[in-house]
């Protein structure tokens, strides 16, 4: 691996906590990114001309902190938090010169219940801040997403993801918000955003909406750690459960969601003896722990209610598909979006045919919920392939294909435009 692959490799899977180790450094969040962006631009200069240190992100932490000093010391701010920071960094060559290779041995406790991520998390979630900008900021600085992909995540310009985040780490700065895990009194008002935030950073990582791999396993395997920290944190919330259940149930389909190639391979092709079965276990005994709470099942207990119906049944065929429809159907209730009518458009057409399914996806393309978007083109040319409306069928899945951003979602999609001749 060349020396830029593996800056980009080790920031993907190490931004988070870097910053979030700044952010407890320096107590300031907006400063905190900004020195992680100077170490990350430092490795790629670095990093391909002298090789990849032995703690890559020991290294990258190394330059974030001596860039902090250096901050303090143009503020002309030499008092305590100056004095702590030298004082940790011994000065020995540190602060002031390039860090070597094997500089930065900073060990890392991915398990422990204070995790910088996590605060980071609360931080970025914190109520001063809309529901938009929480989740904008908290897939940029935690999630390692870039402001195109968190774009395309939520259907709207770049630029206004990028005028979010701007402004949520103005207000942050300026409402002086302490770098920490709340106090428990505060974490209810937070934690939907949170569990929000886990949950799209997941998704990102399990279908990739741009770029050549269909999964991301850094972004996914985040998720689920973050998730299960956050069940140790707040063990009463069901629904932190339920959503640890749901990533869990999802992951376990991993091994067979791709081919030797790094193709997709779908739900009625996968080999289901390859599906992980101790993460189903995990992920069963995880909603087992949230429908004990006797409080019913919210969002994302109701999904990983389906996603268990796939993971238990033998095949495509012999799932409980009326169950799965009910669930939507609930789920669309409590949660209602475009894309669960869609995936319960998905489920009807298992239970009763594709014409019951097409009326429903015909109703969402007339409201233009989904424009922009190649979900809802895909699942129409299937159902139109399966009626033999086959010219229609070509049309919808040339649609989707010019509207997928990720390569390999791409080419399963021209394979089967190849199939309609």
């Amino acid at each position: 691996m060349g020396g830029r692959e593996a800056v980009a490799a080790v920031w993907r899977i190490e931004s988070a906590r870097i910053v979030g180790a700044l952010a407890r450094y320096t107590g300031d969040f907006a400063l905190a990114e900004d020195l992680a962006q100077e170490a990350l631009a430092e490795a790629l200069v670095n990093w391909p001309r002298e090789g990849v240190p032995r703690n890559p992100a020991g290294w990258l932490l190394t330059v974030g902190r001596r860039r902090a000093i250096d901050t303090f010391r143009r503020r002309s701010a030499l008092d305590e938090r100056y004095a702590v920071l030298a004082q940790e960094l011994g000065e020995g060559g540190v602060a002031s010169g390039r860090p070597q290779a094997d500089d930065g041995d900073v060990p890392w406790d991915p398990d422990q219940i204070d995790d910088d991520v996590l605060a980071l998390m609360f931080v970025s979630c914190h109520p001063v801040l809309s529901r938009e900008a929480r989740v904008a900021l908290t897939l940029r600085v935690v999630g390692g997403l870039t402001s195109d992909e968190i774009a395309r995540a939520f259907l709207v310009p770049t630029a206004t993801v990028q005028a979010r985040i701007t402004r949520a780490k103005k207000t942050l700065g300026a409402a002086k918000v302490p770098f920490a895990v709340p106090p428990a009194s505060e974490r209810a008002e937070r934690l939907g955003s949170v569990l929000s935030v886990l949950y799209l950073i997941f998704t990102e990582g399990s279908s990739a909406s741009s770029g050549d791999e269909l999964i991301r396993f850094d972004l996914a395997g985040e998720a689920q750690r973050l998730a299960r920290v956050l069940t140790r944190l707040v063990p009463d919330e069901p629904e932190v459960h339920s959503l640890l259940a749901l990533l869990e149930l999802t992951a376990a389909r991993f091994p067979a969601r791709t081919g030797p190639d790094g193709e997709p391979v779908l739900l009625e092709h996968q080999d289901r003896r390859r599906w992980d079965q101790a993460a189903i276990r995990r992920g069963r005994a995880a909603l087992a722990r949230a429908e004990r709470a006797g409080r019913g099942l919210g969002a994302y207990g109701l999904q990983a209610a389906i996603a268990e119906c796939h993971a238990v049944a033998p095949s495509v065929e012999e799932t409980d598909w009326d169950r799965v429809v009910l669930l939507y159907e609930a789920l669309g209730r409590l949660a209602p979006s475009p894309v669960v009518d869609l995936n319960r458009a998905v489920a009807v057409a298992m239970a009763s045919g594709p014409a019951a399914a097409l009326s429903i996806v015909d109703e969402l393309a007339a409201s233009g919920a989904l424009a922009g978007s190649q979900l809802l083109p895909t699942v129409r040319g299937e159902l139109l392939t399966r009626l033999g409306r086959t010219d229609e069928a070509r049309a919808e899945l040339e649609l989707a294909a010019s509207l997928c951003g990720n390569e390999r979602e791409r080419a399963v999609l021209e394979r089967k435009l190849a199939d309609l001749g």
